[in-house]
């Protein structure tokens, strides 16, 4: 049987607190290392998109705290979960802070770290496969290839208040990037596609809006930008979600590996550029 201690991942010891990635959902996607703190905390701490198989993992004898927040829902304030990891890490115990994909995207990984820093408390950073990378990938959706993007901008589809974050300089974004993925964003994307057309994106540019991404109830819509929000409301899609713009997004009809799986039959040839290349050859 495989053994994590041959491995010589460092010991959890009392009054530290890890801040661990869970990854995107799917439990085969934890690190050796998440799995590691899993089998070793007094108490795990953990967020609303960790999915309970990855609780399950953890020692029998461990605490579970909930801490998650999610939009629109009563939610604890982030003041409140800083100071409880103190507060846990103080008592002795080992403190597992558990949260979808990686703490230091979109996570507040840095906030509560900065809170174990200013309390005098030591942390272990234990980075996690992020959804807009890992989410996209069981899409069958890269976030860079050669013939489409040499680039990618992440951006957060809501900020601290709940709405579509302000100061954000949507001319940069809509043109600085040909690929855009977009976190939190399905409630607000109508209003996300309104500012990105109006800031020079095209109408017709590929979307994909992917649900529960890695899970077993894992949705993929494909639309465009000007009719992402309507499709999205007209099939019933639910968040959590990430979302995909540009032409990667086309990538998909070769790429959909979890639809091969059930029969799909992949494009080898999803962008058109072989034909291009003879016809100019």
């Amino acid at each position: 049987m495989f053994d994590l201690e041959s491995l010589g991942l460092p010991a959890f010891q009392p009054g530290w607190v890890w801040l661990v990635g869970g990854g995107p959902g799917d439990p085969a996607l934890l690190t050796l290392a998440a799995l590691h703190a899993l089998r070793q905390a007094d108490v795990v701490v953990y967020d609303a998109l960790v999915d309970p198989r990855i609780l399950d993992l953890a020692r029998p004898e461990a605490r579970r705290d909930y801490a998650g927040k999610r939009g629109g829902k009563p939610s604890p304030r982030q003041r409140d979960i800083s100071a409880r990891l103190v507060e846990l890490a103080r008592d002795g115990l080992r403190v597992l802070r558990l949260k979808g994909g990686d703490p230091f995207v979109f996570g507040r990984g840095g906030e509560e770290a900065l809170a174990l820093v200013q309390a005098g408390i030591p942390f272990r950073i234990v980075p996690g496969i992020s959804a807009g990378i890992g989410g996209l990938g069981y899409a069958g959706i890269p976030v860079t290839h050669r013939d489409t993007n040499h680039c990618v901008t992440f951006v957060t589809g809501h900020g601290v208040t709940g709405d579509v974050p302000d100061g954000l300089d949507w001319a940069a974004i809509a043109r600085g990037s040909p690929a855009l993925v977009f976190y939190m964003g399905l409630k607000h994307f109508g209003t996300i596609a309104q500012r990105l057309i109006a800031a020079g994106r095209t109408p017709d540019d590929p979307v994909a809006i992917v649900s529960r991404a890695t899970t077993d109830r894992q949705v993929v819509l494909e639309t465009t930008l000007a009719r992402a929000a309507t499709d999205a409301e007209t099939a019933g899609i639910e968040p959590p979600t990430i979302i995909a713009i540009g032409e990667i997004v086309r990538l998909r009809a070769g790429l959909d590996w979890l639809g091969a799986l059930g029969g799909r039959r992949l494009d080898p040839d999803p962008l058109g550029l072989r034909g291009a290349a003879r016809e100019t050859g």
